[in-house]
């Protein structure tokens, strides 16, 4: 069963062992139950009475594990038997059963909540944060955080299923320094979003959460630092704040000094720190400078919280450390240095000069990616300090027989156009891409075109600037395919050819906005939501859950059933034959895709059938993709599916595009381009089909 193999028909035998003495050999015969419940939900009634019992078993072990299993079946015949045990664990001497006993009723309110409710076991689980064991109160703290984020789901009426108040608050606080490390994350995050009832509490919970800066694990530090920096907002004594500040230093510099998985996941949420109080570690630069042996991953975040470290007393000190790692073997990490230096010389005026005269010292090392990526560099320092740094331009067109990527090439090309009158030879410059101008890429062309007609309003007596100007404008709207190019190309040609050279010096010589470092790379109120996040998902991707966590077994249940509900429509609509399983399945795919895109155009329609259309179209649509057309016409898929998927298979298929992150990467076929795919496939075997449904 571990290593996948389908041992399911051996049910009514591993279902005779359940009465054995054996404690480890128990522990197997429930973890097979757990697995294969829902493939023999018959059978696993037959258990019933061993449940029971062994919830009654002297060893706690037997009686947590029995009350553990039972919850976990998720079988319409065994909840019913379920509040019996289950209240006589609720109510157990042994710590440890009523621990996992409480967890038992949020799974329980998960698969039946009306019961839950009915039989007052939410309850008795807020009874339980008065425990006298710590773990307890945690495991009763994570049982009515799902019950109520499950009742938000379900739209389940009346008052709110878990409100901390104070006088909770003191009983979670009371709690915190005996849990183990789990209990605490648990209680911290809980105490995350408490609301204060005024600022004596608020200093008074900071107070009591400080003490786990020192804990060992990286969780519970993260945790304590988010429910301080969320709770410090409440104080108005600035000295209670520095003070919080200087504690909350060390133990983020601990957590940089871990294993590299570690450091990672510290490094993104302090990256986050930083961007709403950037104070907190402005005396610990060294802490950040990579190593040799670091992973990629790590160096790439240690360069963006030096970045935000840095200020007018340290930048030399960072300077010299960026202008080595310039000269790694590792290109990415050089391009990121490099582009560092160019974030220091922007935020930093008065280091801008240090900033170009380090540039210059790596453009002179003549390697192509280097020089490349200052002159990307270089560009975006003149935006910020323009006709400044304008001698250093020849050095940068030395080496532009060297360049072959389209963001320098385009970032050199705007030097040339925007300080063509500074330099001699810039229509010879010009010239030579003139020459290449139909092979270059979009954002090469677009700047070569603009600059060059620069070029001709700031020298228009050059005979070379009149040639190569009327050449790439014939070139722009002659030979090239993109429409936005020869829009362009013909406004600047209308503009040349009229008598006002106001009217074109206005619209090609304007002086471009200066630009700026921001000082976050999220919003401010993404910033204020990642905050109290911390230590989660959250704070490591910098996104809001929403964005990469799916809807749950509540939203998969709906969408499963508009699936179902709408295949008879598709098969009625499309009169296929019942005998012909593979026209049936290709039929439901055709249209399910293209259901899709009609409710889009039809909007005065009935939008019922319209959401099941979409439904189906989410989760066969993307299938077709992934697998080919073609694999639901192989008489793999035909002989396994002899009729509507069943449910198993179905929460399975639909199981795979469960978020948003999946799907999205998955384009969406037209119809007509499902309905025209070949019956078989040249590319993909019977077997290697085989195969791929097999994982489905």
């Amino acid at each position: 069963m571990t290593v996948g193999k389908d041992v399911s028909a051996l049910f009514p035998d591993v279902l005779k062992n359940m009465q054995t003495e054996d404690l480890e050999q128990k522990k197997l015969v429930y973890l097979y139950l757990m697995n294969y419940a829902k493939t023999q939900p018959e059978l696993v009634i037959l258990a019933v009475n061993t449940f029971v019992k062994d919830a009654e078993d002297p060893n706690p072990l037997v009686r947590a594990l029995a009350i553990r299993t039972m919850g976990c079946l998720r079988a319409e015949k065994i909840i019913d038997y379920l509040p019996v045990p289950l209240n006589r664990c609720l109510n157990d001497e042994s710590p440890y059963v009523r621990k996992t006993a409480v967890l038992c009723v949020a799974k329980l309110f998960g698969l039946k909540a009306e019961l839950a409710l009915e039989g007052g076991f939410v309850d008795r689980v807020k009874e339980m944060i008065s425990d006298n064991n710590p773990m307890v109160v945690a495991n009763a703290i994570a049982a009515l955080n799902d019950i109520h984020e499950a009742a938000q789901d379900l739209k389940i009426q009346g008052e709110p299923v878990f409100v901390l108040d104070s006088d909770v608050l003191m009983k979670l606080l009371v709690a915190l320094n005996e849990c183990t490390e789990w209990g605490r994350i648990i209680i911290l995050n809980t105490l995350a979003t408490y609301r204060s009832a005024d600022e004596r509490e608020s200093e008074h919970i900071c107070e009591r959460v400080m003490p786990q800066f020192q804990h060992a694990n990286g969780a519970v530090v993260l945790g304590a630092v988010k429910v301080v920096l969320v709770h410090m907002e409440s104080t108005r004594k600035p000295e209670f704040v520095q003070q919080l500040v200087r504690k909350m230093a060390p133990p983020l510099v601990t957590l940089v000094t871990s294993e590299p998985e570690v450091q990672w996941v510290a490094l993104r949420n302090i990256n986050l720190i930083l961007q709403k109080y950037p104070d907190i570690l402005s005396n610990e630069m060294r802490v950040f400078f990579c190593k040799y042996n670091d992973p990629p991953y790590v160096k790439a975040e240690k360069v963006d919280v030096m970045i935000k470290l840095a200020k007018e007393s340290n930048v030399d000190m960072l300077l010299s450390e960026l202008k080595e790692y310039a000269t790694e073997v590792d290109v990415d990490f050089v391009r990121r240095a490099i582009r560092a230096i160019g974030q220091c010389a922007i935020s930093i005026e008065s280091a801008a000069e240090r900033c170009v005269y380090v540039l210059l010292e790596l453009i002179g090392s003549r390697a192509s990616y280097v020089v490349q990526e200052a002159i990307v560099v270089v560009k975006d320092i003149f935006r910020k300090y323009p006709h400044q740094y304008t001698r250093i331009i020849p050095q940068l067109c030395a080496n532009l027989d060297d360049m072959d990527e389209p963001e320098a090439k385009a970032s050199l090309v705007w030097i040339l156009g925007e300080y063509a009158e500074q330099i001699d030879n810039s229509d010879e410059q010009l010239a030579y891409f003139v020459e290449q101008f139909v092979d270059d890429e979009p954002e090469v062309q677009f700047q070569t075109l603009s600059a060059i007609v620069k070029l001709f309003l700031k020298k228009p007596e050059s005979p070379l600037a009149q040639r190569i100007v009327q050449d790439v404008l014939e070139k722009a709207t002659s030979k090239c395919d993109n429409a936005d190019l020869r829009d362009r190309a013909f406004v600047y040609w209308r503009l040349l050819s009229s008598t006002d050279t106001d009217a074109a010096r206005a619209v090609a010589l304007v002086p471009a906005p200066l630009i700026s470092v921001p000082l976050t790379t999220v919003p401010r109120s993404l910033l204020n939501e990642l905050i109290r996040e911390l230590s989660l998902l959250s704070s490591v991707y910098h996104k809001p859950a929403s964005t990469f966590i799916g809807r749950g077994r509540v939203g998969m249940q709906s969408l499963q059933a508009l699936y179902v509900a709408s295949i008879p429509s598709f098969l009625t609509n499309h009169r296929c034959s019942s005998n012909d399983e593979a026209a049936r399945t290709r039929a439901i795919v055709t249209v399910a895709q293209g259901e899709k895109s009609e409710t889009l155009l039809d909007l005065g329609e009935d939008t019922s059938s319209s959401t099941a259309a979409q439904a189906a179209a989410q989760s066969l649509g993307s299938l077709g993709d992934l697998l080919g057309d073609d694999a639901f016409s192989t008489p793999a898929m035909t002989n396994t599916a002899q009729s509507v998927p069943q449910k198993g298979a179905m929460d399975d298929l639909l199981g795979i595009f469960d978020t948003p992150s999946q799907s999205a990467g998955l384009s969406q076929p037209t119809a007509s381009a499902a309905a025209a795919a070949p019956s078989t496939s040249s590319s993909t075997s019977s077997a290697q089909q085989n195969d791929l449904l097999g994982l489905l």
